[in-house]
């Protein structure tokens, strides 16, 4: 039960994510830029305040592929509030997530890996809910800038992700992208001026608390889950932004955005399903 809610919280925590920038940009005004640059200062200086309380020796900073990992989660942070500019959290959950599986399946193909034909069929079917989500109608067009950046966002969180597979200190690697993604996204504070102020808390929020803590949460939790329990209850975090998005700002839930992300969380169930 206790692990049950554990996982419980860091899904939230990621799920809040979206809200949180979505607030912060949309409701508060901050510049998508602005915004990532607080998120990763206070998600760095979280992660080093748990680093130094920890009893093993301090994580090597400066390397390549610690370099690498700074660069695509720039990507990823900037991308993802750029994007929050016009996406519901929700949609952008659904985006995010769904993108993800294909850039990492693409990436499969490349190594030339065995792909089951499970897999093959669980990323068709999250690929037609993105079509689903993203197709145009007369109504109310997708904004084609804020998806091409969650794109973005989910091709720099995809790399993240495969750079950081079989890293044995996982904490340490993040706590050190972090801190070398500080130069990177920091310049968005340059001349921004006069931020406003509960868009700034928002932003640490989302630095210190909902990524900081929640990653560190997470990696905590990862030892002690089978492979697709971790992944299933990923599945939940575009579910939940969904239902934050509804109940805190009022985000409409249409039909075609039950249908899409029925159909992405389901192919990524799918696909999950072979790693059994």
């Amino acid at each position: 039960m206790k692990l049950f809610l554990f996982v419980a919280l860091a899904m939230t925590a990621f799920a809040a994510n979206s809200v949180l920038n979505r607030i912060g940009i949309a409701q508060y005004g901050m510049s998508p830029m602005s915004f990532a640059a607080i998120r990763v200062i206070a998600g760095a200086a979280m992660l080093w305040v748990l680093i130094a309380a920890r009893t093993q020796s301090a994580p090597t900073i400066f390397n390549p592929k610690r370099f690498a990992g700074a660069a695509t989660l720039a990507t990823y942070m900037i991308g993802f509030s750029v994007a929050y500019q016009n996406l519901d959290a929700g949609v952008g959950a659904l985006i995010l997530f769904g993108a993800l599986q294909v850039v990492i399946f693409g990436w499969a193909i490349v190594e030339k890996q065995s792909i089951p034909p499970l897999r093959w069929l669980g990323v068709a079917t999250a690929f037609i809910g993105l079509c689903v989500l993203l197709w145009p109608t007369q109504s109310i067009p997708m904004p084609l800038g804020s998806v091409a950046a969650m794109i973005a966002a989910a091709v720099g969180w995809g790399a993240y992700t495969l750079l950081g597979r079989a890293e044995e200190d996982p904490l340490g690697a993040t706590a050190s992208n972090f801190l070398l993604c500080v130069p990177l996204v920091g310049i968005g504070l340059i001349g921004a001026g006069q931020l406003p102020l509960m868009g700034a808390i928002t932003a640490v929020v989302a630095g210190a608390l909902t990524s900081g803590l929640g990653y560190a949460l997470w990696y905590q939790l990862l030892p002690k889950l089978a492979t697709t329990v971790a992944g299933t209850a990923q599945l939940t975090v575009p579910v939940i932004a969904v239902a934050f998005g509804v109940a805190f700002l009022a985000e409409p839930l249409s039909l075609r955005l039950v249908i899409a992300g029925a159909l992405v969380l389901g192919g990524i169930g799918l696909s999950l399903l072979v790693k059994r």
